[in-house]
């Protein structure tokens, strides 16, 4: 690991909270960063029409960008730059609170440009309606002594009122770029709201992507399946390495600028909705690491404080209640936050739950985290903050089914209650969800390296039918061994989830897990 130019002193780093150590950089850095980046002054950012697309967005965006230095480059800058030389990049889409009638579109500049835009309608030929961007600036400080400083351009449009069940096109640009001109015509793209009623879709799934030739084939695969939309179960591009959420973390912006450009072919086009992993607590932004992904996503409001907590959320499209939730928060093996919701999070966990049961046109409620609550790897295994929070209101609100990453597998469980087997469930076989339990998915083998399981009383590969298998869970005390009955299937490759949804008087999903390379590697079917 390279050293770090400014560090904590090893007795305090191991005592502090990731509130604590942001503010502790925040007072050692901000002012070398500012001097560095040519930081403008609080009036000049109050001006920011030559950058934002309005005073309400500008305001907006100094609120929201982190607390030790806006750093966006002086309005003369920006006036410099030839905006027909500045091309948008890095598209991706996210679901408001409702899939019907809200969608955000975000994008990404590399230089600051003059009123960024969007233009919307529901013919290609036709997008004359115009709205302005928020703009999003992110500045990183040379965090090591081999990375430089950088700053990023995100940019963002949440439309509201959009008609269910229909096909828009979209243009993004800004002075000097403007997707309408025919030189630009490559830049347009589509997206499909939720429909009014439920109907039969498809929905995919994985975790741990990264930037690779193996991630880059996952997404092509993925838009294949034509699904409504896609959850990513969180540690999204690997910008920190480390993963542990301490100041010490080896940490690259620009891999983000790799994994958003890398993504665009199918988050263009299909709503990428995210959560947070424990590579995505990134110590320098505030609050709590996540001042980072506050400015590159735009995710569906409802769940708690958004700034605090962006993975945290919950949508219903169709006959499906999703709810996103950050792990981080429970975790018994990273616990940089662990806590700091102060049990926040899982009040609100049940009385979504409970909400989504009431709901008259919900028949299955799927959950999606990082952290695995059932998992055998050598890396990670099982979490028992997760299990001790979370299990019990799965149980008791009967969630069909649960999807985490963490693990660099495909893993999944028998169909469990209370954490032991209610009922075994081979490749190819039907579970009720209500009546026999709750299948448990590790979809972590997004791209990123692979991991494997313990060895020789092990097994890898697809299905084996054993009586069990060694591992371990992580408590208060550290990891405790286990020997576990629930470890169904098996995969070590590449892979991630299709979830095929069918609604109507026999609602079922039929859950395929599929390997970069197309095989088929597990399917199994939930009914209620």
């Amino acid at each position: 690991m390279e050293t770090p130019r400014v560090g904590i002193p090893d007795h305090l780093a191991s005592r502090m909270t990731m509130p604590e150590q942001h503010e502790y950089l925040r007072r050692r850095l901000t002012r070398r960063s500012a001097l560095r980046a040519g930081t403008v002054t609080a009036g000049a950012v109050a001006g920011l029409g030559v950058l934002g697309g309005s005073a309400n967005a500008a305001q907006h965006v100094a609120t929201r960008a982190p607390a030790p230095s806006p750093a966006f480059l002086p309005s003369s800058a920006a006036s410099r730059v030839d905006g027909s030389l500045v091309a948008p990049f890095a598209r991706h889409l996210a679901f408001g609170a409702d899939p019907r009638t809200q969608m955000t579109v975000s994008w990404q500049v590399p230089l600051p440009v003059k009123r960024p835009f969007l233009r919307v309608g529901t013919h290609p030929w036709d997008l004359s309606r115009k709205i302005d961007a928020e703009v999003r600036a992110l500045h990183t400080p040379a965090l090591t002594s081999k990375l430089p400083a950088v700053d990023q351009y995100y940019l963002h449009v949440e439309l509201e009122r959009l008609r269910p069940d229909t096909t828009y096109y979209y243009g993004i640009g800004h002075t000097g770029f403007d997707p309408a001109d025919p030189r630009n015509i490559g830049t347009i793209g589509s997206f499909r709201t939720a429909p009014a009623r439920p109907e039969s879709f498809t929905f995919t799934a994985f975790g741990d992507q990264g930037v690779s030739y193996d991630a880059l084939a996952n997404d092509a695969l993925i838009l294949g399946q034509n699904p409504s939309f896609h959850l990513h179960a969180g540690d999204i591009c690997y910008a920190d390495s480390s993963g542990q959420g301490k100041e010490g973390d080896t940490y690259d912006a620009r891999v983000w600028d790799q994994f958003l450009a890398q993504t665009e072919s199918v988050a263009s086009k299909v709503p990428w909705m995210v959560t947070t992993g424990n590579h995505d607590m990134e110590a320098w932004y505030s609050p709590n690491g996540y001042g980072g992904q506050n400015a590159r996503w735009s995710l569906p409001k409802g769940g708690l404080d958004a700034e605090k907590s962006p993975g945290v959320y919950s949508f219903v499209y169709g006959n499906v209640g999703v709810v996103a939730l950050d792990a981080n928060d429970v975790s018994l093996e990273i616990r940089a936050n662990t806590g700091y919701t102060g049990g926040a999070q899982t009040k609100w966990l049940e009385r979504r739950l409970k909400e989504l049961r009431a709901h008259r046109d919900v028949d299955f409620v799927v959950v999606f985290f990082h952290h695995c609550a059932f998992s055998t790897t050598n890396a990670h295994a099982s979490d028992g903050g997760v299990r001790d929070a979370w299990v019990p209101l799965f149980d008791k609100y009967r969630v069909d089914l649960v999807v985490n990453g963490h693990n660099h597998v495909y893993e999944r469980t028998d169909a469990l209650r209370g954490g032991h087997v209610a009922r075994t469930v081979p490749i190819g076989e039907s579970v009720s969800s209500t009546r026999d339990g709750i299948v448990y998915v590790t979809a972590g083998g997004a791209g990123k390296a692979l991991y494997d399981f313990p060895a020789p009383d092990s097994y890898e590969g697809h299905e084996q039918h054993v009586d069990s298998v060694a591992s371990y869970h992580w408590t208060d005390a550290g990891k405790v061994t286990e020997a576990v009955e629930w470890s169904r299937v098996r995969y070590t490759g590449f892979s991630f989830l299709a979830v095929r949804v069918t609604a109507g008087a026999r609602p079922r999903l039929e859950v395929t897990a599929l390997a970069e390379t197309g095989e088929r590697v597990d399917h199994f079917t939930i009914t209620r």
